[in-house]
């Protein structure tokens, strides 16, 4: 049974793989997963239910998003897990960050998330994290899932008691530390967007307290309406809001707090390549850019690439997923990385996207620059992007077929390092996509044709 995508597991609430059965199975074959002598400090008491010998019961924090099947779902999980013996804390609606931050500071062997970050109200899932603040290895995600898909084992009914803590203080006084207060920028206005989602109840006031003007929108959470019309994938009303009120800026979280996107005081909108760069630039000026690099996914820009190469940085690329991103990072030991959706990672707050953290610094680097978020985000020229989706019969090994393989030589050779070409098929459709990014959008759109017409010549 695969259960785990790029960000966990994730589907409609109520629906196979996120019925209460499963739920209740996910929990407890996580403990089961956890069960080994690295996971849990030796213990003289020995003997939980579902733990080896010589181990101490685990303790797992447990966070949720605004969404309404959220309480459920909690205590499903519950079940599963205090049926393995584990101790349950639940820190209530907090950010998905929050929950990998207290997993990792507060003596906690997991933590998991129930949200589906930008996705509607009716999904919903589960993200989890080890004890050291990191996603879940896909080792260990294989495990749960071999476990979940045995059919020998059942979880009792009866749900085990759930310890439930405000906790976010803990993770607010960190989030303080990356801005101690607005400085020059103090009593600047700004626009703060909460999806109706997790953020709602702590960034406003957290902004409001180190001294900005905030006016929030998407704080009026109800169960049903998280990222609807709001938030970081429907960023028009922040934009209209921005310039109706004279704002510096506008800050856009997602469901779940992992990710934030801003719209400068123009009304324009400053995505996660954006912060990067500024980021990086910052960094760099400091002495604090470890490795002279930055990691992204395969979907940034190629101007992002440019920038920072035109400043002696180097861009290392990994698949879409910020896990992959951290993992990169991790195995690099470098300071900054993330996605252009927004979730950024500045590793030494963190290693996941944090959308609070990622808003204060993006503040942090207006007031030691002195500049405004459309300036430092015009350091940024995007090119033209193609996408060209052929169907085809077989996912053939392009490599395999010369005629392709040459077509796609030629358009990479007349990039000459100032475009990018990415040929990938797509993981659900029997379709090959074909992107391209250049200067000039007719030209590259003329190359992408090319392409696509021997691929179809030869797979369609």
């Amino acid at each position: 049974m695969k259960l785990f995508g790029t960000d966990g597991i994730r589907g409609k609430a109520g629906q196979a793989p996120l019925e209460p059965e499963t739920v209740a199975r996910v929990g407890a074959a996580l403990v089961r997963a956890l069960d080994k002598p690295s996971a849990f400090a030796p213990s003289a008491s020995a003997d939980k239910k579902g733990l080896s010998p010589q181990r101490t019961a685990p303790r797992i924090v447990i966070g949720r998003d605004t969404r309404e099947s959220g309480t459920w779902i909690e205590e499903e999980l519950s079940r599963g897990l205090s049926s393995e013996g584990a101790a349950v804390v639940s820190a209530g609606i907090v950010p998905t960050p929050a929950i990998a931050y207290l997993a990792r500071t507060e003596g906690f062997d997991a933590g998991l998330v129930i949200s589906a970050s930008h996705n509607p109200y009716e999904d919903n899932g589960i993200k989890v994290f080890s004890g050291s603040g990191a996603k879940l290895t896909e080792q260990l995600e294989a495990a749960v899932e071999t476990l979940v898909a045995d059919p020998s084992w059942r979880v009792p009914a009866d749900a085990g008691a759930i310890d439930r803590r405000d906790l976010s203080a803990h993770y607010l006084e960190h989030l303080e530390l990356i801005l101690d207060d607005a400085g020059p920028m103090a009593g600047a206005p700004i626009v703060v967007d909460c999806a109706n989602g997790a953020t709602a109840a702590l960034a406003p006031a957290l902004l409001t307290t180190l001294g900005f003007d905030v006016h929030p929108i998407g704080i009026t959470p109800n169960g049903r309406n998280i990222n609807l019309d709001c938030g970081s994938t429907h960023l028009d009303g922040l934009a209209r809001e921005v310039v109706a009120s004279g704002a510096r800026l506008g800050i856009a979280f997602d469901g779940d707090g992992d990710r934030a996107l801003f719209v400068d005081r123009h009304g324009s909108v400053v995505d996660g390549d954006a912060v990067l760069l500024m980021g990086a630039i910052h960094l760099q000026a400091e002495g604090k850019l470890p490795g002279g690099a930055v990691v992204a996914t395969v979907m940034s820009n190629i101007g992002l690439e440019i920038a920072l190469r035109d400043r002696g940085i180097a861009l290392v690329r990994t698949g879409v997923g910020d896990k992959y991103v951290m993992e990169e990072m991790m195995k690099q030991g470098l300071a900054l990385g993330g996605e252009q959706s927004g979730h950024i990672i500045f590793s030494d707050h963190l290693f996941t996207g944090d959308g609070i953290a990622t808003a204060l610094n993006v503040l942090r680097i207006m007031i030691e620059s002195g500049k405004e978020l459309d300036e430092l985000a015009g350091a940024l020229v995007t090119y033209p992007q193609v996408l060209v989706n052929v169907r085809v019969k077989q996912k053939t090994d392009l490599r395999t077929v010369p005629a392709i393989a040459d077509t796609m030589r030629r358009v990479e050779e007349r990039l000459a390092g100032q475009g990018r070409l990415l040929v990938r098929y797509s993981g659900t459709e029997p379709l090959l996509r074909i992107m391209l990014e250049g200067k000039d959008h007719d030209t590259i759109r003329s190359w992408a044709d090319d392409i696509a017409g021997v691929v179809r010549e030869h797979l369609a």
